[in-house]
């Protein structure tokens, strides 16, 4: 887990889950991963794990906005594209 994102309104963590496909792997060898994000928005409480072919573009679009040294506004206004998929309620355990 990475946090990667923090801003008064969103927080961004990265997640990496060894797939397992190591042990089948040749010795040495990087062990496979999978993973994805999970986004939270602080003001709605609400957050969204998003991983596989969503993760892929969420990534690229970081990376294309990284580039160009963004402003917080202009990284929250990116974030905020994913606020209306957020279906689950943050819950502290």
């Amino acid at each position: 887990m990475h946090m990667l994102y923090n801003s008064d309104s969103y927080v961004v963590v990265r997640f990496d889950v060894p797939t397992g496909e190591s042990e089948t792997a040749s010795p040495g060898a990087e062990a496979a991963s999978r993973g994805g994000y999970e986004i939270v928005d602080k003001f709605a409480r609400k957050e969204i794990f998003i991983d596989g072919a969503m993760a892929q573009t969420f990534q690229e679009g970081v990376q294309k906005l990284i580039e160009n040294d963004p402003s917080e506004e202009e990284m929250d206004a990116y974030i905020g594209r994913y606020t209306s998929l957020m279906q689950h309620p943050v819950v502290m355990h």
